[in-house]
């Protein structure tokens, strides 16, 4: 049996690997090694409406002068036998739960297309600024005359291009499970209570992160702006600001402003934030990373629509009970782990830029909150945080500073 035309993942393996391909050789042709950057906001709704589409794909793949065409959808005999049959037509039908997964997938990918989209990251000449850092790192490390080059382009095809390629083809898997599951019957047809708590909990979470990437947002315009009214630097001040600068910047700010994202009402953005570099108010004042942490417990939460629904023991009645628990949540726990490995990388370029306010930062507030994966709890207030900014730049509220 051929893995890439019988099995019942022969399609999502097949785009896997065309998607590998392609965004590898892009990243050599181009010296950019984002190109696969720009996919992380569609391929997983792919994948999923794949599994939840499945009854619309054709039986067969589809060849072209003998050659399988990998981007095309089709429903190999192993797959079709995982789907329910209608009782009238005798033909497959949808799986209501896969279809709640697909769409609040869909949601995920209209904020992140968005936020994607504004912040121009789009651009095929555009790239992750941590890889030019770990591209001098390299070279420093193993020399510029090409050792650091070769090992660089392993680690683009074996991580950047092969490893996320393969987490993005997993995001699509609670839907194969949901699937798997109608095919036996039972609540697998139907939505059940759990199916509608992990749903809306998962429409919150994604309402909290999209108010963090908008605070984000709002925070660099202001940054940007007011910097650049004033002709000072990221790192040390070198004039003194007017009230016309800031009150300009916040202007600007406020047009790009959703609900919750106010520069002035919500963030309580001054001068002194605009120097250090990065945003500590909103959302930030909780956790130095809210956004990936909504990211992170979104994709926990659709894992779990079909491990709570009962998906945990179908077909692995011989495995330890521990692990059927474990399975459905595989996908969740790698994105975990990446984001906890590059969110570290993230933060110690962050802590050469700014050595002193961002370890401040750091000592105060937890990475992802101290809720995991949320978030959503203070761990500090506001007069701990105009202290710091008055001990790093000389700036923030003077009343604070003689009562410090």
């Amino acid at each position: 049996m051929s893995l890439l035309s019988d099995s019942a993942l022969a399609y999502p393996f097949s785009l896997c690997l065309f998607s590998t391909a392609v965004t590898y050789i892009a990243s050599v042709l181009t010296s950019n090694v984002s190109q696969v950057d720009r996919l992380w906001t569609f391929l997983p709704t792919i994948y999923t409406a794949y599994f939840a589409l499945a009854p619309l794909w054709p039986k067969e793949p589809t060849y072209v002068a003998g050659i399988q065409i990998p981007f095309i959808p089709f429903l190999p005999a192993q797959l079709q036998a995982q789907y329910p049959l209608d009782d009238l037509t005798a033909s497959i039908t949808f799986s209501p739960r896969a279809l709640l997964i697909l769409t609040l997938i869909n949601l995920w990918m209209l904020r992140l297309s968005y936020n994607t989209f504004r912040r121009g990251l789009f651009s095929l000449t555009d790239e992750d600024y941590r890889w030019s850092v770990l591209r001098r790192q390299f070279n420093e490390r193993f020399g510029g005359g090409g050792g650091g080059k070769v090992v660089f382009q392993i680690v683009n095809f074996t991580f950047i291009a092969a490893t996320q390629n393969v987490l993005l083809m997993a995001l699509g898997w609670p839907a194969y499970l949901a699937v798997t599951q109608t095919s036996t019957g039972g609540s697998g047809g139907t939505l059940v209570i759990t199916d509608y708590i992990l749903a809306l909990w998962a429409l919150g979470v994604l309402v909290v992160e999209f108010t963090a990437d908008n605070q984000q947002f709002v925070y660099q315009t202001y940054k940007h702006t007011f910097l650049a009214s004033t002709s000072t630097s990221t790192s040390t001040p070198t004039s003194t600001p007017t009230p016309a600068d800031h009150t300009h910047a916040l202007r600007v700010a406020s047009t790009v402003a959703w609900p919750c994202a106010s520069p002035e009402t919500d963030l309580n953005l001054t001068p002194a934030d605009a120097h250090r570099g990065f945003l500590t108010s909103g959302l930030w004042r909780y956790s130095r990373h809210p956004n990936f942490a909504c990211e992170q417990a979104f994709w926990w939460l659709i894992c779990g629509i079909p491990a709570f629904a009962g998906l945990s023991e179908v077909g692995m009645g011989s495995l330890p009970p521990f692990l059927p628990a474990l399975i459905p949540f595989l996908p969740a726990l790698a994105l975990s782990l990446l984001f906890l490995s590059s969110t570290a990388y993230t933060e110690a370029i962050s802590a050469s830029k700014y050595p002193l306010p961002y370890s401040a930062y750091q000592s105060r507030v937890p990475m992802f909150g101290p809720i995991p994966l949320l978030g959503l709890l203070a761990a500090t207030g506001e007069r701990e945080r105009r202290k710091v900014e008055a001990l790093v730049w000389g700036g923030g509220d003077m009343e604070e500073k003689r009562k410090g």
